[in-house]
């Protein structure tokens, strides 16, 4: 599976390809195949996403798994800190700034 993931242009929030726009949740990204290239470069063209790029992922009964622990990490939060990470039914994520 393939996925396209970037930064927010107006927040620099980290957020996912769901196939008709960006999401703030992985568990929303959509496998792009052959089109990741496609679509990164109209989304970026249109000012929406900063520096989109697909990566590698894995879709099970736990959602969507980035391959590499960089994106893991860009998905989900820090690893030392579990209190911290991305909760998927929080309804108020991205209302905040860090």
């Amino acid at each position: 599976m393939r996925i396209l993931t970037g930064n927010d242009l107006k927040t620099g929030a980290v957020v996912w390809w769901d196939g008709a726009g960006w999401s703030l949740h992985v568990d929303n990204a959509v496998d792009v195949g052959d089109r990741a290239e496609e679509i990164a470069q109209r989304e970026e063209a249109s000012r929406r996403v900063n520096v989109p790029y697909a990566i590698d992922a894995t879709r099970d009964d736990n959602g969507v798994r980035p391959a590499h622990i960089k994106d893991r990490v860009r998905a989900l939060g820090p690893t030392v800190r579990p209190d911290l990470t991305l909760k998927p039914a929080d309804p108020t994520i991205g209302d905040w700034v860090i």
